[in-house]
Order: structure tokens, then sequence, then C-alpha cells
């Protein structure tokens, strides 16, 4: 049964927008005195808290597929639609956010922060916002628009100070229990701990966090056992403690090969860039369990040796809690001088800079694809993506307020420039996007530069006739009916037809 998740992919969904309402405000004696739609509700949003009550990404294991709430309908009577309720994902201190490129979104190291990990849609407006001076009584409203839908990947990377390594039944779990109120299940068998461990000391004016990591056995930067699965919480530490058991029955271990090992897997482990590499850090060594008699004259015997390689070394006992005091106190003055140092080394915080828009910036891009049935002008940008998302197109009214908001950020002049002409495939958004044949509006200014210089294609093919050109055809139209007039007559001088038959 599992019990403690530290990686799992999250399946979000944040709430769409509710429609906006298409209604006719009636009074006495005012069948019909205006438009009175409201707008539709904002759909909820889905937002990741760093919750220090959360020791677990269990419940998203359980249960990855989440949705937030969607906004409410607009309705008549100027009444709004509510609000979608927004969705808080409360996540252990320490979780990681990632995209499902890999990408880092965010790193919940603090307690309350807060992470808006998918935006709900946007309420469509009613009718009763689209009135204006022009469209008096719009017979239309706008759609609510979807919500951001996708997969994160959420990562918990345990936040202590010093971590404790080595063996499984090396005494880690005991030594947290001996040092700290924490409770961790304790036994005489390996892998009993299957998940880190927190725990807090207080060493005089020192406060600290420590955890255990389980799991680290020969090959298990390489997959092996669980160490695989728990090294990514030692990243955060700024200092290690190796605890060694002295009293191990088997015959191919001791200290020092036990120091080795631990020390090999954990300089095979990859810290993210930037990072200090594991072996790089403060290391301390904890010989334990030297109430055991044979334990305490190998504790003594290894200790110089120990000492020559540059470790710090304690010998303690969880059972008897001999030298955890001395320990507690080293590990809380190099606590406090990491801290400072770190403290010192901190880089600047970049000073945030608001830039306005640029006045050259649309607000969208065309792309130009090249395709099997011709080429293909993409328009991009969020603007007209939502827009068009907005828009019902079975209603002829708002295609054509749609069409005057394009035209408003000048679409036709770019798609002039991209090389459009009349008739080419204009596709709004990515993907398949919604697909137009382009007409050029006649009051755009686009539609004249499509002629030949010193041209304007507005008046091409209605041209108008001079007052010469008007009398001849009126002449000529006089000529054919005299002309007419005249065949008649001959044909009825030879015979060929009397004014009696």
């Amino acid at each position: 049964m599992v019990t403690f998740v530290d990686q799992v992919q999250v399946h979000l969904q944040a709430g769409r927008g509710g429609n906006g309402c298409v209604s006719t405000r009636r009074e006495k004696f005012k069948p019909l005195a205006g438009p009175d739609g409201g707008a539709g509700g904002n759909g909820g949003d889905i937002v990741i808290l760093a919750d220090p009550q959360v020791t677990t990404l269990l419940e998203f294991h359980r249960r990855p597929h989440l949705t937030a709430e969607n906004g409410g309908y607009g309705a008549g009577g100027y009444r709004a639609g509510t609000n979608g309720e927004e969705l808080i994902l409360s996540v252990p201190v320490g979780t990681v956010v990632k995209d499902s490129a890999g990408e880092t979104l965010i790193d919940l190291n603090e307690p309350g922060l807060r992470y808006i990990a998918a935006k709900g849609g946007i309420g469509g407006l009613g009718n009763n916002a689209l009135a204006s001076a022009k469209r008096v009584a719009p017979g239309f409203a706008l759609l609510g628009t979807e919500g951001w839908a996708g997969s994160l990947t959420l990562e918990l990377k345990t936040i202590a100070d010093v971590a404790f390594v080595g063996y499984p039944s090396a005494g880690k779990s005991s030594l947290i229990a001996a040092m700290s109120a924490a409770k961790p299940k304790i036994a005489d068998y390996p892998f009993t701990t299957l998940h880190p461990n927190l725990g807090v000391v207080q060493a005089g004016e020192s406060r600290f966090t420590v955890a255990d990591v389980p799991g680290l056995i020969e090959g298990a930067s390489e997959g092996k056992g669980l160490g695989l699965d728990f090294l990514r919480h030692v990243e955060r530490c700024s200092a290690l403690l190796h605890v060694l058991d002295c009293a191990t029955l088997e015959p191919d271990r001791d200290p020092l090969s036990d120091l080795e090992v631990i020390k090999a897997e954990l300089g095979a482990y990859p810290v993210p860039e930037g990072q200090t590499p594991l072996l790089e850090r403060p290391q301390f060594v904890a010989l334990n369990k030297i109430d055991v008699p044979e334990a305490r004259e190998l504790a003594e015997f290894v200790r110089p040796e120990l000492e020559a390689l540059g470790y710090r070394v304690f010998l303690i006992s969880t059972v008897s809690h001999e030298g955890l005091r001395e320990l507690g106190y080293a590990l809380g003055e190099l606590v406090e001088e990491t801290r400072a140092k770190q403290l010192a080394e901190a880089p600047e915080q970049p000073r945030i800079v608001l830039k306005p828009r640029a006045v050259n910036d649309g607000g969208f891009r065309i792309v130009t694809e090249g395709g099997t049935y011709g080429t293909i002008y993409r328009i991009l940008g969020d603007k007209p993506e939502r827009w068009v998302a907005q828009t019902d197109f079975t209603n002829d009214e708002a295609v054509g307020y749609l069409a005057d908001r394009l035209q408003k950020l000048r679409i036709d002049d770019a798609l002039v420039k991209a090389g459009a002409v009349a008739g080419s495939a204009v596709v709004i958004g990515p993907g398949s996007g919604v697909v137009f044949d382009w007409e050029p509006t006649l009051t755009s200014a686009a539609e004249v530069q499509m002629g030949a210089r010193g041209t304007d294609a507005r008046f091409e093919g209605a041209p108008r006739r001079t007052n010469k050109e008007r009398r001849d055809d009126y002449h000529g139209m006089m000529d054919a009916k005299a002309e007419a007039r005249a065949e008649l007559e001959r044909e009825r001088e030879s015979g060929m037809w009397s004014e009696e038959s």
C-alpha cells in the first residue's frame, strides 16, 4: 500500500467562463425598453499552495484529475453570472512545479507561497455591455472562454538543514527520534523507513531541521533499492551527517567501507545547475550504537583514521543518548555558519522594470505557412484568439461585431504587407484554428494599396461617363430607331406586307 508519494503528475482543467445573456428589458408602456443582458462569470482558477501541514503528495496520486468550477451564465435584468470558485491544491513546502517539458515553473520553498497553475476562462459580455450609439439593441452576446487545461508535474524535495545519510538500519530514524520530537517508524530490518522523516532540533539558541534519507545502498544512484527516489531530498540540505553502524552483523561491512559506498552514491547523483555538489558540502560523521561494547571498541579504532580524512567525528548512542548533546551543538553551530555565509553570498534581487508596450506592437503577429492548397496566413495573438473564442458564429450580427473588432487592430493592413490577396486562406489561432477566406473591407486603406500606384481600386468597375459620351450614346440610339423605321417602310413598299393585312 502506497503511504508516501514525492512525485506525481496532475491533469488540470480550469473553469470555463460563463456565456453572456441576450435579453431585452420590458416595462409598462415600453415593451422594448433596451438591452439588459448580464455578463457571464469568470471560471475558477487552480492554485497550488505551499502548506506546512501537508507532508506528502499522496492525495494527488490517488486523484490526479482536478477540475475547477465553471463561471455562471449571465441573465436578464442586468444580472451577472457568478464567478467560479478557485480550487486550492495544498502541497508540502519544498514542492517544485514543472511543466510537461520538464521546465521548472516555480519552487514553493516557503510556507504560504501561492501559484496560479491554471487560469480560469473569461466570462462573456451580455448585450447590455455591447450596446452603443450605433448598436442600440445588440441581438447577440459574447461567449465565455475555456480555462487553461494541461498536465503538470509536482516533485517534492524535502527542506532541511542537515541530512542524515547512511546504510539501511544504521540508526538514522532512531537518531532523529532521539534528538527531536519526531516519531518515525523504527524496526530492526532494512528499508523500515519508506519516506524521509523530518525533525526539529533545538541546540541552545540554534534551531534547525534534520531529515533522514532512506534506502542508500550501493547502486542507489543507478536505481537500486529506494535511494534513487529519495536522493533528491538531499539537494536542499546545507550539511550532511554520515551515520555509520558500528554494530553491524554483516561480515563484509565496516564503518570505513560503508562511508566509501555512501560517498560514491552521493557523488554520482547530479544536482541541479547552480547548486553545490553533495560531496562539497560540510560533512560530519556519527559512529552509532556505541552502547554495544564491541561497537564502542570499533568506533574508537576507526575514529583516528576518519579524523585524518578531515571529518569531525562523534561517537553516539541513540539508546543511551551518549554524545547526542555534543552532536546537536556542533550541528547547530555548523548550520548557523552556513546560514550566515548563504546570506552574505545571496545575489541581489533584480529590480522589476515595467515596460510599456511598444507603439508598433499591434498585439498580434502573422505567420506565413505553405500548404498543399496554397499559402496560409496564420494570425496569432491574445486578443484575436480570445475574440474568436468569444464569437457565436451562428449569429450573423456577432460575426459582424468580430469583423469590426479585428479591423480596429488593422489586421487587413498587416495581411497586405504579408502578401495576402482577396480570397487567401487566413487562420486565427494555433492548430486548426478558425479558417476564413479573406475579403478586405472597403473602408480599409489596405484596399487602396492593392491596386496599381496612382489608381483607386474602390472606383474600378464603375467609371463615371462624360457629357460627350452621353450625347454620343443618345445620338446612336436615335439613329438606330430611324434606321429601323426606314427598313420597315422599304419592306412595305416592296409588297412584303401591307397595312390592310
